[in-house]
C-alpha cells in the first residue's frame, strides 16, 4: 500500500476519531488555508473516503481503503445521524480539539447508565456532552434526570477529582432556555450553534 504523508495520514486519522467530517470541518481542523487547497487535498485523498451531498455540504468517511490504512474495524455508511455526528464535531473544533475526546462513551454506576454522545478533557477537567438535534424534551429530561442520579454520587467526584460538567449543544434559543432549566443544580453549560460560530 502506498504511503501517505503526514497531514494525508492525520486527516485519515481524524476520520477514524471523529466518524464523519464535512469539508469546512476537515479545513478547520487540519488549517488547511484556502478551500481550494482542501479540495486538492481531498482529491488526493479520494481512494481512501467516501462521501455524499447533504444540505450543500460534502461528508466524508473513511471506506475500506482508507480504514485498513489507519487499522479502523468500524464501518460506517451513509447514515440518517450524520447531522447529529457533525454537530458533535462542531463541538470538538470549538473545544480546541481535546487530545482526550471519546465518542459514545457509557457512564454507568449501579443501575444507572447513560450513552453520552462524547465524553472528553480540557485543563484536566472531564465534561460530557449532549448533541440535542432532534430528540424530544421529554427525552432530555429523562436523561437529565439520569444525570442527576450519577452525578450525586460521590463515587464519581472521588474518582475523578471533581465532578465533570454536564453540556448541552443545542440548536435554538427556545431549547437552550429549556434545557438550562432542567439542568438546574448539575454543574452544566449550554451552548447553541450560534454561540460557537
Amino acid at each position: 500500500m502506498k504511503r501517505l504523508n503526514e497531514r494525508q495520514e492525520r486527516i485519515l486519522l481524524s476520520l477514524k476519531k471523529l466518524d464523519y467530517l464535512n469539508r469546512d470541518q476537515i479545513n478547520k481542523i487540519h488549517r488547511l488555508g484556502t478551500i481550494r487547497n482542501t479540495n486538492r487535498i481531498l482529491k488526493q485523498l479520494s481512494p481512501y473516503l467516501s462521501s455524499y451531498r447533504e444540505d450543500y455540504s460534502t461528508i466524508y468517511y473513511l471506506n475500506n481503503k482508507g480504514r485498513e490504512y489507519v487499522n479502523s474495524e468500524k464501518i460506517r455508511k451513509k447514515t440518517k445521524f450524520v447531522n447529529h455526528v457533525l454537530m458533535r464535531n462542531d463541538f470538538y473544533i470549538y473545544a480546541g480539539f481535546p487530545r482526550e475526546w471519546k465518542n459514545e462513551v457509557e457512564l454507568s454506576l449501579g443501575d444507572i447508565k447513560i450513552i453520552c454522545d462524547a465524553w472528553f478533557r480540557v485543563n484536566g477537567k472531564y465534561y460530557a456532552l449532549e448533541v440535542d438535534l432532534d430528540q424530544t424534551m421529554k427525552e432530555n429530561r429523562n436523561k437529565i434526570e439520569k444525570y442527576r442520579k450519577l452525578l450525586s454520587n460521590n463515587a464519581i467526584k472521588e474518582s475523578l477529582g471533581h465532578l465533570p460538567t454536564l453540556i448541552w449543544f443545542t440548536t435554538t434559543e427556545f431549547r437552550k432556555k429549556k434545557l438550562i432549566d432542567l439542568c438546574k443544580g448539575l454543574p452544566h453549560a449550554v451552548y447553541t450553534t450560534n454561540d460557537i460560530k
